[in-house]
């Protein structure tokens, strides 16, 4: 068998609600068992020491906390479909979905993929507590239940397209869950496969069926392997493990926490009774999995054994295990069971001890088995080649190697055998998690940056507190923690990003936005649809010396694209622009300095941001500008680019001195006449409708300025060498143009919207012609600028040494550019890789979805675990009572206290003592107004009656599919409840009502439209 990687794991068992505090119950030999919670059923009244008819024998057992939890909104389940959900539905989603995450991937990403599931499942008490009463049986209940739906409900809500089943061999259900999800792996039917069990004990039906076959012990506890063995304690919980195959976990850089070797399932066949052990059946799966893995007994050093503390089952699985370990020489094989922590989790214990194994190489040590001290010495384990883990096993360095028992009660058998990962899969090669490759060329921004993502506000709170806590106790460099963050923690609506130099600044921005409205909303959005970004490339004047010289040091990215552009303009510039930039040349103010200088930055910093995933629709350059827009948009190569602008300064620079430029506080029309009275004054910019910029002879332009002075009209005077855009460049033209024809020029690929002609360019070559006109023609930037804001971009992106054209935007935005976000990779003179840092995460948390990969040097790009999401605890579905002896359970949404007061919709419930103030986000309110209308009010009335909604949870503005998890079953529901309700209302079909039913509020004016008539 080909190794099988295990990339993720979560899991919730009695007294521990993750996978770390899992084990570190396990390391204390921490006890989960305890008293049967009064919201289960009456223990008292099923006890009977002596094992009566009908009843068990103890009133213990494992039971995890909070079962009744379930972030309904997350998942966009209604509350009357959750509450109608078994409640092992619920735990394998949130379940299956954190352990995604632990394996370093976001579970969005896995939508539309062959990815398995796989899903191992005894009991379903719900069932037979709310299918049996055939008057309440509804469409939810129907799809809430059945073992099928486990799995189903995991792949439907994570758009999951490969294998999808559930596994009922009773308590070896979920190892042979695993064992299939492996052979689909290897059968190449699926890529990445999730492997899970679960089991939750609503009623004392096993317990009373343990009693009475003889099999319960007293006090709840099973002591695998002990002399005070005396029967199975019922333990609950669920667990979930991420499958990949070692080769693909390898080439997409997860970190393994331990590899399957073999797996092998059998079955008893006519044995001594159909639910009693079979100890040659169990021999021959321990040595068929010995045999598909390719190992030696004597190379197996522990086993996670069935263990359920029963004599008989001890014995024989003591047996089994001897048949094959007795002849082995050096060291024991040593053997526990974690039933002994948590009880017979039953369907679940498979992967209860799936996970403590992996756990165990994971951390290089095998827990103690409780109950170990007093050893049966009736097994005889020492004959048997076997030792009882009275203590923590430490593992050896190197490949270990562990084995895992599982036993159904109806005769499938299960064995697995694990193996530490390979050293180069515990801190993995970094590579591309797309596509397997690793990247080439420098990358990195200088700083890291921390993205989460949620579904509402109060859970990015929740969240951020969260991994802050964790963050904090960490030693991890920071850059890794970002990248995987990057990686794990998208696809949700509300967008957080935070750039962190260490661990420290991290934590304490991560909980200052927690606690901070005005903060959380500068570090997070909620864009509304697809990004537009708009690439800005700023025109000559924004230069100063040692522009971008911190980014350069800084930023490797960058570094290695302002080389790229040093590297090309220098046969044609005399000298290094990098160098220039670097020492902080007075020079670069220079024209022939200045130009070539330019294009290089903006070129770097383009380039650095379209290698980052930043995909620019719309691009502008404002002058000079337009010559690194012109490379990004495919016109020409980065190295005619530079030959043409490197010869476009150096012979401005050869031009006689005595030009200037004069910015005038008017629109161009009251300057036409002034200008065509001077022949040595032309229009050098057009940037607004009150921001005109004339350029020419330095006399001229001072006689235009006393004129409009005397009227009043105010103006600046340019700091400038020549006077560009006049015509005082005309001696230049003929040897410009020379030089264009030899370089030419194509269409571009890109939307460019021309400065020169002051609007889009419609498959028009920005060739020698363009380029020489280019020259003295005027900068028509407020056309330009104001045609590309009605082009409805999302983002302005200044690509320049620093923001001028965003500033100059400002002025020009209609209705059309209202919303737009301004984005500067440097916002100032001291700009570094921070500032660029920042600039990536405010286009995240707008809705662009950069290439991470890019954004750290290789030696960051390392995976780390970060803690999965958070799920709310505050809504609570149950049954309205604890079963008795004889009732039935009613069914209802409740909340946690003494009550279970029983509502038609969710409740919130208050946070524990010692916990912060957790809400889950409600849906806008209906208005007065909106009620007050009979249509209106009966829509909003008919949705919240089929969602299990309070009425002031539902408005206009709630999307049925999106906000409140409607599906077609509920569709039908909802139209016949709306037409009990409108009387007047003609008959409706399904289908007339899907095209409206996109919001409330479109289902309302639909409906207004059909009907004059009054509320039924």
């Amino acid at each position: 068998m080909k190794p099988v990687a295990i990339v993720g794991i979560d899991c919730r068992f009695p007294g521990a609600p993750d996978a770390g505090a899992y084990w570190d119950m396990l390391m204390r030999s921490g006890d989960g068992v305890d008293k049967v919670p009064g919201q289960r059923w009456n223990a008292r009244e099923f006890h009977s020491p002596t094992g009566e008819d009908g009843h068990s024998n103890t009133t213990e057992g494992g039971f995890i906390s909070d079962p009744d939890a379930f972030d309904n909104e997350f998942f966009t389940v209604s509350p009357r479909e959750a509450a109608a959900m078994d409640p092992q539905q619920r735990l394998l989603l949130q379940c299956a979905w954190r352990a995604v995450e632990d394996s370093g991937v976001a579970p969005q990403r896995l939508a539309g993929t062959d990815t398995g599931v796989f899903v191992g499942i005894m009991g379903n008490e719900w069932a037979q507590l709310h299918m049996t009463d055939y008057a309440r049986v509804t469409a939810q209940l129907g799809s809430g239940n059945g073992y099928c739906m486990t799995a189903n409900r995991i792949s439907y809500h994570l758009d999951l397209k490969g294998p999808s089943l559930a596994v009922d061999t009773a308590c070896s259900s979920s190892l042979v869950a695993v064992h299939l999800a492996c052979n689909a792996l290897l059968a190449e039917e699926c890529d990445t496969a999730i492997a899970a069990g679960v089991n939750v004990a609503l009623t004392p039906a096993l317990g009373i069926f343990y009693t009475q076959a003889g099999l319960s012990s007293p006090d709840g506890r099973c002591k695998p392997f002990s002399a005070d063995a005396d029967g199975i304690g019922r333990g609950e919980g669920v667990g979930a493990v991420v499958l990949r195959r070692l080769e693909d976990a390898i080439a997409d850089g997860q970190q393994v926490y331990a590899v399957i070797r073999g797996t092998a399932v059998n079955q008893d066949g006519r044995s001594n009774g159909i639910t009693a052990p079979n100890r040659w059946s169990q021999q021959e799966v321990v040595a068929a999995a010995y045999r598909r893995a390719g190992v030696e007994p004597s190379e197996v050093a522990f086993t996670e054994a069935h263990g359920t503390g029963t004599v008989l089952g001890d014995m024989i699985e003591v047996k089994a295990l001897g048949h094959l370990h007795s002849g082995r020489s050096g060291r024991p094989l040593a053997i526990g069971s974690v039933k002994g922590n948590i009880g017979h989790t039953e369907g679940a214990a498979g992967i209860a001890g799936l996970i403590k194994v992996a756990l165990s190489l994971h951390h290089k040590v095998v827990p103690a088995s409780r109950f170990a001290a007093k050893e049966n010495p009736a097994l005889k384990l020492a004959k048997q080649g076997l030792r009882l883990l009275k203590a923590p096993l430490r593992l050896r360095s190197g490949p270990t190697i562990g084995g895992l028992s599982s036993f159904g009660m109806g005769g499938t058998n299960a064995h697995a055998l694990l193996e530490s990962a390979p050293g180069h899969a515990v801190r993995p090669e970094t590579g591309d998690p797309e596509s397997g490759h690793t990247d080439s060329g420098a990358a990195g921004l200088g700083t890291g940056v921390f993205t989460l993502t949620a579904p509402s506000l109060e859970a990015l709170r929740r969240n951020l507190l969260v991994q802050a806590d964790a963050v904090q106790r960490r030693r991890t460099p920071v850059g890794p923690l970002c990248w995987s963050s990057n990686r794990a923690k998208t696809g949700h609506r509300h967008r957080f990003a935070l750039p962190a130099a260490d661990t420290g600044e991290l934590a304490a921005g991560l909980r200052e936005a927690a606690a901070d409205d005005d903060l959380l909303a500068r570090l997070s959005d909620r864009p509304a649809g697809k990004p537009r970004v708009a690439l800005l490339f700023t025109g000559q004047g924004s230069q100063y010396p040692a522009m971008t010289a911190r980014l350069y040091r800084q930023s490797p990215l960058y570094r290695r694209f302002l080389d790229e552009a040093d590297t090309a303009l220098a046969p044609h510039t005399g000298g290094s622009v990098r160098d220039l930039l670097l020492s902080g040349d007075e020079a670069v103010h220079r024209t022939g300095w200045t130009q070539p200088a330019l294009f290089a930055v903006e070129y770097a910093l383009a380039a650095s941001l379209t290698e980052l995933g930043v995909q620019p629709t719309l691009l502008l350059g404002h002058s000079v500008g337009e010559y690194a827009a012109a490379v990004l948009a495919g016109v020409f190569p980065l190295e005619d680019a530079a030959r043409l602008i490197a010869a476009r300064g150096a012979l401005m620079e050869e031009l006689p001195e005595g030009g200037g430029m004069l910015a005038v506080r008017a629109p161009l029309t009251e300057l036409t006449e002034l200008v065509d009275t001077e022949p040595l004054v032309g229009v050098g910019a057009v940037n607004g409708p009150q921001a005109t910029v004339l350029s020419g002879d330095l006399a001229a332009l001072e006689r235009i300025e006393d004129e409009l002075r005397g009227r009043g009209v105010k103006t600046r005077r340019l700091e400038v060498s020549h006077a560009f855009h006049s015509p005082l460049m005309t001696p230049m033209l003929d040897r410009f143009a020379a030089l264009a024809d030899e370089i030419g020029g194509g269409v571009p690929t890109l939307p460019v919207y021309s400065t020169l002609r002051g609007r889009l360019l419609e498959a028009e070559p920005m060739d020698a012609k363009y380029w020489t006109e280019h020259i003295s023609a005027p900068v028509l930037f407020g056309d330009a600028m104001t045609r590309l804001l009605e082009a409805g971009p999302t983002h302005l992106v200044e690509v320049g040494p620093r923001p001028v054209l965003t500033r100059m935007a400002r002025t020009l935005r209609t209705v059309a550019g209202e919303g737009v976000h301004t984005v500067a990779p440097v916002p100032d003179e001291e700009a570094d890789g921070r500032a660029f840092a920042e600039a990536v995460a405010a286009l995240f948390r707008g809705g662009v979805d950069p290439n991470w990969d890019k954004a750290y040097p290789e030696e960051e790009r390392v995976a780390q675990r970060l803690v999965p999401y958070a799920f709310s605890v505050t809504q609570r579905f149950w049954t309205r009572t604890p079963v008795r002896a004889a009732a039935s359970a009613d069914l209802g949404v409740v909340t946690d206290d003494a009550a279970h007061t029983v509502r038609p919709y969710a409740q919130k419930q208050s946070p524990a003592s010692g916990h912060g103030a957790v809400r889950t986000a409600v849906l806008p309110s209906a208005g007065e107004d909106q009620v007050a209308d009979p249509v209106a009010r009966a829509v909003i009335e008919a949705v919240a009656e089929v969602g299990g909604y309070a009425p002031d949870e539902v408005s206009a503005l709630s999307l049925l599919y999106e906000d409140l998890g409607f599906d077609s079953v509920m569709v039908m529901e909802l139209k016949d409840r709306i037409q009990e309700r409108l009387s007047g209302l003609e008959e409706i079909s399904v289908q007339d009502l899907l095209p409206r039913l996109s919001s409330v509020g479109d289902l309302v004016g639909y409906l207004q439209d059909r009907t004059d008539s009054a509320v039924a």
